[in-house]
């Protein structure tokens, strides 16, 4: 069994990578309240399952994003994963077109929302360039 620092420092590189932060906010917002479960999300989440070798990084994104869309209550998960998909190298055409797939699943008001969400996180990466 490998020991959980290996898994810690895998999902904050992660993290890293797709936040485009070198402190991850979503582990540092937990440190002094509940630092278990920003260490749960490092290591299970983002240092298992997001770099399991079977899916790139940029398709696990688009999966991601599209099951939070589908879930219809996680909005700033949302934003975040939408901006780690670009981060991840996938196309603002390719964020949409995954996004509109949600549509025929889990009905027109949840794509609209996400892509909604996708529009914010757009303009805002077009604010900070």
């Amino acid at each position: 069994m490998e020991h959980s620092y290996g898994r810690h420092e895998r999902g904050l590189k992660t993290l890293q990578h797709l936040s485009g932060e070198a402190e991850p906010t979503v582990v540092t917002s937990l440190a002094d309240i509940a630092p278990d479960l920003g260490r749960f999300i490092a290591e299970f989440a983002y240092g298992d399952v997001l770099t399991r070798p079977e899916l790139d990084l940029r398709d696990r994104e688009l999966v991601t994003i599209g099951a939070l869309a589908a879930l219809g209550n996680a909005a700033p998960q949302l934003r975040f994963h939408i901006n780690g998909a670009l981060n991840a190298g996938c196309t603002r055409v390719e964020v949409i077109e995954a996004l509109i797939q949600i549509a025929v699943y889990a009905g027109f008001p949840a794509a609209i929302n996400a892509v909604e969400a996708a529009r914010e996180v757009f303009a805002a990466r077009d604010a900070a360039s």
